[in-house]
């Protein structure tokens, strides 16, 4: 696809600023791209005053209903003093605005450096954040954000590969392998019979945690969405056995002190692991003809990046395959 037939590229630096400006506020031509490309993210400079975050959506990915949802979520715990980075409100109370058929939303400069994860101090500090978070999750369901499930991340996401993206060479043990990861996701999910499914982060990697004054900042809500509370902690467990354990238990020790949690869903923590292994590759496949991903990305779709990813996935049915972890 031509460079020039995707939407983004009209987000010129006049064109950014101009939406901005469009909300009230003047801008002083300093225009930076932040690292982000499901979204197109800017720090535009404004005159004596703090720059702000502009956030470009991606065309016909959420809906309007959807993207309030996520911002009222975050004022919501901004709103009980919870380290979270919500969006800027007009007068009116909007946090979504349109601009030449884009949405956008504004945020606070929210300074910080990456969560060290091997720190288990900082670790009770995440999990206190996060059970004051779920606290606040659990009080009433998204009515238009999706589920975080098998059908969505799983089976569409192996469909898409199947029939569009595996090499030739590696398509049977690609549908063989996948379907029996899918098979046992399908099986680790039943057995662990309902969960109650709560307003999470969704996303809740190091790159959207913010360190600052000892504290973090959550920041980047775009893929909440209904899901069991511990797709919020296992992105935080690393290492082998043991040590994921330990890092499990500091993070728990901090969450349970404002939120209870379910220790069934330690069984989920590989299923979702394993789940987030097959939507990564189908939201690269999905957005092949967006011109920042093969720039951004250009392992991938090579025959190299499936063999690597088919070994991967072997290894993963393998973990779904070992008991789950346990608290001391």
């Amino acid at each position: 696809m031509h460079e020039n037939s995707h939407p983004f590229h009209r987000l010129t630096p006049d064109f950014i600023m101009d939406a901005v400006e469009s909300q009230g506020f003047r801008c002083d031509c300093r225009n930076l791209a932040l690292n982000s490309y499901e979204n197109r993210v800017y720090q535009v400079g404004i005159e004596d005053a703090k720059p702000l975050i502009a956030k470009f959506y991606r065309p016909g990915r959420w809906s309007g209903q959807q993207i309030i949802e996520e911002h009222d979520l975050t004022t919501e715990l901004a709103g009980h003093e919870l380290p979270v980075v919500a969006p800027w409100r007009n007068q009116a109370g909007e946090s979504l605005f349109h601009y030449h058929n884009f949405s956008f939303a504004l945020y606070p400069q929210q300074g910080g450096h990456a969560p060290e994860f091997d720190n288990l101090d900082n670790l009770l500090i995440l999990g206190r954040m996060l059970g004051r978070m779920h606290r606040i999750g659990a009080l009433r369901p998204f009515e238009h954000r999706p589920l975080l499930d098998s059908a969505g991340f799983g089976h569409e996401s192996v469909a898409l590969i199947r029939e569009r993206f595996i090499p030739a060479e590696y398509r049977e043990s690609y549908a063989a392998l996948t379907e029996q990861l899918l098979a046992k996701i399908d099986d680790c999910f039943a057995a662990c019979g309902p969960i109650r499914m709560i307003r999470t982060h969704g996303d809740c990697h190091s790159g959207n945690i913010l360190w600052r004054d000892n504290a973090p900042h959550f920041v980047d809500f775009d893929d909440s969405r209904m899901a069991p509370a511990v797709q919020d902690i296992w992105m935080m467990l690393s290492g082998d056995r043991q040590r994921k354990t330990l890092q499990l238990d500091a993070v728990l020790e901090g969450y349970c002190e404002f939120y209870e949690f379910d220790p069934l869903e330690l069984r989920l923590i590989e299923p979702l692991r394993s789940l987030r292994m097959l939507h990564y590759s189908a939201w690269l496949a999905r957005r092949w003809d967006d011109p920042a991903f093969p720039i951004a990305f250009p392992w991938f779709n090579t025959v190299h990046y499936w063999g690597e990813h088919i070994l991967e996935l072997r290894e993963q049915l393998s973990a779904l395959n070992e008991p789950p972890l346990e608290l001391y």
